[in-house]
């Protein structure tokens, strides 16, 4: 017999972490930042990782914070804790934008910022392909592993349309993804003293 807190311990975290994989926060991490986020990894090596939170978008659009992009009306997301003045981006063009990395798919982080800002402004980029990110998550050399040790995240692989997509629900929808037990942390409240 499982007692209630083992429902909300991470079983198995046999998935390693990689680029193009994802942090799924356990239902009780503290912080604004890292409450229910889903942080995909651009970058995972023996140095250290770099990811993207992708389901807190901000209440003001990109013009607002860069005034170079006047038209663009799609959200901007909260990236990370680390270096939150500037702006990072992932997008589906790597043919077009020069330096970019490729993660996988058909997904890119970054490359020369004044070509996609041409190519906005052009009008030749779909909105629904490129997300811009204030900030960024990132780890030191080890300290993925203490906290993925400690369970405070699950790694799982991520279907690259959810990505891009609405990622309103996606803490709950990768939970769901993800099944067994883990399923029951979709339904427990946010805070549970409030309940």
């Amino acid at each position: 017999m499982h007692s209630s807190r083992d429902i909300f311990r991470i079983k198995t975290n046999d998935v390693a972490p990689k680029k193009g994989r994802v942090l799924i926060a356990e239902p009780f991490l503290p912080g604004s930042y890292f409450n229910r986020s889903i942080i995909f990894l651009v970058n995972h090596s023996s140095d250290g990782s770099v990811g993207f939170i992708l389901n807190k978008p901000v209440d003001f659009p990109i013009p607002e914070f860069y005034n170079e992009f006047p038209d663009y009306t799609d959200p901007i997301f909260v990236g990370g804790p680390v270096d939150i003045e500037s702006l990072y981006f992932i997008h589906r063009y790597g043919q077009l934008i020069d330096d970019s990395v490729h993660i996988m798919g058909d997904l890119y982080w970054g490359g020369d910022f004044n070509q996609l800002k041409d190519l906005i402004n052009k009008g030749k980029i779909d909105p629904n392909h490129v997300r811009f990110f204030l900030g960024y998550s990132g780890w030191d050399k080890g300290q993925l592993k203490e906290e993925i040790d400690e369970d405070s995240w699950l790694v799982a692989d991520i279907p690259p349309a959810f990505v891009m997509g609405d990622t309103t629900e996606l803490w709950k929808e990768m939970v769901k993804k993800i099944g067994g037990i883990y399923s029951l942390w979709e339904n427990y409240p946010e805070n549970p003293t409030l309940n």
